[in-house]
């Protein structure tokens, strides 16, 4: 699943070697912190957040197949 979210990611944004995806166990499940260049984070959140949303309904959908509970942070 990291690896989805560091593909998708970086299809999204300028600056591809920038990007990188940590994983933490949390209290509910696995969280994906997701971090990108500045100057693309308006291109992973989209317009009224969009894109970040879509983002984490496909990663929960596929968490979901495989019986996880994950969520997905965007940090600066």
């Amino acid at each position: 699943m990291r690896q989805l979210l560091l593909y998708i990611a970086q299809n999204l944004v300028d600056n591809p070697d920038e990007v990188t995806v940590t994983e933490k166990d949390g209290d509910d499940g696995i969280v994906f912190e997701l971090r990108v260049a500045s100057n693309d984070m308006g291109k992973v959140i989209g317009r009224h957040g969009k894109i970040a949303k879509e983002i984490r309904t496909l990663m929960r959908s596929v968490a979901q197949k495989q019986g996880k509970k994950i969520s997905v942070e965007i940090v600066e």
